[in-house]
């Protein structure tokens, strides 16, 4: 359980980061990354691999590669907690989300893959956040000319997945072909 619990407040990263925190309830993060780990994973098993190609409009990404997001930027948001967390004061770069999906080539891949991709990156996740000292919790770095708190990136990689999973929901799964 980590040592600081609530959700950040509005000091510990940029407003526009607040669009996925504020969708995360629960005191404990880790609980938190815990369960949706396990709503993520029923969703995405229920993906057959052809499904896993389906764009839900021309030039949106498929499934294979909203999972390939989810799984890159759950490392980047982890990598930037880990070098605030210990203390490294270097400014991390930008992230350009079309530049690193067009490199992983998720399409190219089978979906069991990417499907158990996400299980270990979540659990490297939860054992880094798991095995925090209190002190880290509050410690700032800066990313993308941007400064954050560990806890807030944190809430930051739950919320996103939370936010794109109700998009595969939505617009991915429950999608009704248009008539002619």
């Amino acid at each position: 359980m980590p040592a600081i619990i609530g959700a950040p407040d509005r000091t510990e990263a940029s407003e526009y980061y607040f669009k996925y925190i504020d969708r995360v309830s629960g005191a404990d993060i880790c609980e938190v990354l815990a369960g949706q780990r396990d709503d993520l994973l029923h969703v995405l098993r229920g993906v057959s691999d052809q499904q896993s190609r389906h764009r839900y409009a021309p030039g949106k990404w498929s499934i294979r590669e909203v999972l390939g997001h989810i799984n890159d930027a759950e490392r980047l948001f982890v990598l930037r907690a880990w070098w605030f967390a210990r203390g490294f004061d270097t400014p991390l770069p930008s992230f350009d989300q079309n530049v690193a999906a067009a490199a992983a080539r998720a399409d190219e891949r089978a979906w069991k893959g990417l499907v158990d991709e996400f299980v270990g990156i979540r659990a490297g996740t939860l054992s880094f956040f798991g095995g925090l000292p209190a002190e880290a919790w509050m410690r700032r770095g800066q990313a993308s000319g941007l400064e954050f708190t560990v806890r807030a990136l944190a809430y930051i990689a739950a919320g996103r997945v939370i936010h794109h999973t109700e998009i595969l929901r939505e617009r991915y799964l429950n999608h009704e072909p248009e008539s002619s």
